[in-house]
């Protein structure tokens, strides 16, 4: 089977948590940093490295920024990703709150997201309620850290399942893309919960074999 390469733009814990599966994996990867200058994590000697607008080489291409910076990203990308299946991580709060989204409260970023990008796009929700300590390792807690994930094309989402099982991880279909919507809420109550010292960061929530 063809294994995938992956782009991943941004080197916050989640690019470098998400670069580390895909190693795992046996996937090529390429990094995109947003701007010159060192990176939060130590370069890696077997990714290739670019800045935003250089060409991307993935099969699948990780949006591991943060929401606000999408639109950027957007501008630089979106007649060039024809083909290619693009990962939505976010979670859209507004952490000076903690309390607003920043997308309608009926639909999720993966959604507005879906709609900015030219039709044959493919995009899937994943790793937003995975906190990157737990792909790091590939365990939370006691379990195996499973990934849930939701989108409208099978053949992306099929992809997405083989690179985290070569990597060891589960692979959970939430379902289609309006799914996204789930998950975030997921994702919100995880870090909330992690906020105000109910659970531990490096942990979150586990789904059970």
């Amino acid at each position: 089977m063809h294994m995938t390469s992956v782009s991943i733009i941004g080197t916050g814990k989640m690019g470098s948590a998400i670069a580390e599966v895909s190693a795992r994996a046996g996937a090529g990867i390429q990094i995109i940093r947003r701007r010159a200058g060192a990176g939060s994590a130590p370069e890696r000697s077997d990714a290739e490295y670019g800045f935003v607008g250089d060409e991307l080489t993935g099969d699948l291409v990780v949006l591991a920024v943060p929401y606000e910076a999408y639109p950027d990203i957007i501008d630089h990308y979106r007649d060039r990703l024809s083909g290619k299946v693009v990962i939505d991580i976010s979670n859209p709060i507004d952490f000076t709150t903690y309390d607003e989204l920043l997308v309608p409260s009926n639909s999720s970023t993966a959604v507005e997201l879906s709609k900015a990008l030219p039709a044959g796009v493919s995009v899937v929700k994943a790793f937003n309620v995975n906190l990157g300590d737990t792909l790091s390792t590939g365990t939370n807690g006691t379990t195996r850290t499973t990934v849930l994930f939701a989108g409208d094309d099978p053949e992306a989402k099929i992809a997405l399942a083989a690179l985290l099982e070569a990597a060891g991880l589960g692979a959970v279909d939430a379902g289609p893309l309006s799914r996204a919507r789930e998950l975030e809420a997921m994702g919100f109550l995880q870090i909330v919960l992690a906020a105000i010292g109910k659970t531990r960061y490096e942990s979150g929530f586990a789904l059970l074999p």
